[in-house]
């Protein structure tokens, strides 16, 4: 009998982190794939992403659950996704659920799990950023069996958190599969999908910090006013669903009708990657300026508090909201060009890791009462 496997995703993000894991499963013989598909995959405000699992080939493989309508707080989608998870999981069970991150959605993924006797894996934990995220992960965590981590460093903190070293392995960050593949579409093709016209242009993509609601507001007029001070051509990228997202979103209206900008809510992962794989910097507070930039050697200038404690490499800037140090780090960042490349987040072969652990008897024999190790 066949191994079910359950994916659940929220956002354009998390797809991107585990879609060659999800394409390796479907692929595989001895596994069924199904993924639950909720968050801002659903909300047409947001480039209603949903589509994208559906042009990846796993139309077959989804269940779509609305968590959330704009505006509910974080804790209410929590609940919402909680009570839709379970009720999924009485009609569908499954043998392993497997989660990505520090989103509500995979908070939700875990506290199910380990309230039914049901195996979940945590794919990334162990990492840190400096916001309310490192709350979501680390609970993430705990309530996981098997963890799938990104480095050696992230081993380690999982280890310090309690958990035992033989449920923990290091596979890399899975989208790099997708990065070094030989499968991403060329500029020219991206350029022409999203009628983009510049040859040259930086990538724009600010969240919101849950944490400094308060002053989302002051923050993204500094960078609005520094984007268009900069003179340089600009993708940008409608930021997450967080509390405070309306404000950015508001800002990001004045710029649509600028010529030196494109503004998108979202964009196909692999076409991303490309655009950001030629961008002279990308600037902003997205994870993908430390986990995927680095890989290309592509500049990040990294705003702010919600990275702060993130891997840090030589093309990673960090600065304030000023308009002074963010004019300054944008033209070092242009004078700088490519740096070398880093393996910190893999060689583009956690697919095969991952199928490769999922494949050994030992793991399906995992206990689902968990002890705590003390170091």
């Amino acid at each position: 009998m066949k191994r079910r496997i359950l994916f659940i995703s929220g956002t354009r993000a998390d797809f991107g982190k585990q879609k060659a894991l999800m394409q390796a499963v479907k692929n595989h013989p001895n596994f069924n794939l199904s993924i639950f598909c909720t968050g801002m995959h659903l909300m047409s405000k947001y480039g209603y992403t949903v589509t994208e699992l559906q042009k990846a080939g796993f139309s077959d493989n989804i269940f779509h659950f609305l968590n959330q309508v704009e505006g509910e707080s974080m804790e209410i989608t929590l609940s919402n996704t909680i009570a839709g998870l379970s009720r999924y999981l009485c009609e569908n069970p499954v043998d392993l659920i497997i989660i990505h991150g520090d989103r509500i959605e995979a908070l939700a993924g875990a506290i199910v799990g380990a309230l039914r006797n049901q195996l979940v894996g945590h794919i990334e934990g162990g990492e840190v950023s400096g916001t309310i995220d490192d709350l979501l992960r680390h609970a993430t965590s705990k309530m996981a069996h098997i963890h799938f981590v990104a480095s050696s460093i992230a081993r380690q903190r999982l280890i310090q958190l309690g958990e035992l070293e033989k449920n923990i392995f290091k596979i890399g960050s899975p989208d790099v599969d997708v990065m070094l593949s030989d499968n991403l579409p060329s500029l020219d093709e991206v350029r022409q999908r999203y009628d983009i016209k510049y040859e040259h242009y930086a990538i724009a993509i600010l969240h919101p910090v849950t944490t400094e609601v308060h002053m989302i507001k002051k923050a993204v007029t500094t960078y609005i006013e520094v984007l268009r001070k900069s003179g340089r051509n600009y993708v940008v990228v409608y930021p997450n669903n967080d509390m405070g997202s309306e404000h950015i979103l508001a800002a990001i209206e004045q710029l649509k009708e600028l010529e030196s900008f494109r503004v998108f809510p979202s964009l196909r992962f692999e076409y991303f990657l490309t655009l950001l794989k030629n961008s002279e910097f990308i600037i902003g507070n997205s994870s993908a300026g430390i986990h995927e930039a680095p890989v290309y050697g592509v500049p990040t200038i990294d705003i702010g508090s919600r990275q702060r404690n993130r891997f840090r490499y030589k093309s990673i800037r960090n600065v304030d909201f000023s308009q002074e140090q963010l004019l300054s780090a944008i033209e070092e960042a242009t004078q700088a060009g490519r740096y070398e490349s880093t393996t910190h987040y893999g060689k583009g072969d956690s697919a095969q890791s991952f199928i490769r652990i999922l494949e050994s008897q030992t793991l399906w024999e995992t206990e689902k009462q968990k002890p705590f190790v003390d170091l």
